[in-house]
């Protein structure tokens, strides 16, 4: 049998009549042909999959419904917090309440508020109202805590850095509105320098309070137009 014959036939697994090594000429070999049979192709998914084509159609199918759902929404003239009615718009007019204290400074709530009018005009362009039923949004809080702590020491064991933070809980309401257009807790913090002098170690307590409630007023008016 030629080569080429024996290309397109396999053999058998049939054991050899003896034991032994295996010599050229030794066993006896049977030779059948191979039998081409062709795969058929899948119509449908495979066993185990129908739920995962299932899933798949369901999840488009809700996209789908939620996309139409916030399209006629939309057109009907409803809006997502967070928009263009939590925008503080420049002219308007503000008044910030005097701030409860429930903390053990003397003056925190006097700087707040004061940081709470220069920065309402800094940045979001509102004019400090002569009267609080002349103004167009109000502010009211209260400071619920004003403490002091040390950061960092010196290799003698003493004070080298204190941080000052303070807990504010703050609402604004528009005018004439019922519901508050926002109401939270605020936290800001400021280090500053320990000194042996105490006059100087006061000084930069002030120092670190004003620009705590600077960054307390800041937050306040990002928070307030980003609200959700």
């Amino acid at each position: 049998m030629s080569g080429i014959a024996r290309s397109v036939f396999y053999k058998s697994e049939s054991p050899l009549p003896f034991k032994g090594r295996v010599r050229v000429g030794m066993g006896l070999r049977r030779w059948h042909p191979l039998k081409n049979t062709p795969i058929p192709l899948l119509s449908s998914p495979l066993k185990g999959e129908e739920r995962f084509y299932q899933f798949s159609k369901r999840t488009v199918l809700t996209g789908l419904c939620l996309l139409i759902a916030l399209s006629l929404l939309a057109g009907c003239g409803y809006r997502l917090a967070g928009s263009a009615g939590n925008r503080l718009a420049p002219g308007q007019s503000l008044w910030v309440a005097f701030i409860v204290n429930e903390s053990i400074s003397p003056t925190a709530q006097t700087v707040i508020r004061r940081a709470l009018l220069e920065e309402g005009h800094a940045m979001r362009g509102l004019a400090p109202a002569g009267g609080e039923a002349d103004a167009d949004l109000r502010v009211s809080g209260t400071l619920r805590s004003y403490y002091t702590r040390a950061i960092s020491y010196t290799p003698q064991d003493l004070a080298r850095e204190f941080r000052l933070t303070i807990d504010v809980e703050l609402e604004l309401r528009r005018k004439g509105a019922e519901a508050p257009l926002w109401k939270g807790m605020l936290q800001a913090s400021q280090d500053f320098p320990a000194n042996t002098n105490l006059a100087f170690q006061r000084s930069a307590e002030e120092a670190a309070l004003a620009a705590a409630s600077r960054i307390l007023a800041q937050r306040f008016l990002t928070v307030v137009e980003h609200s959700y």
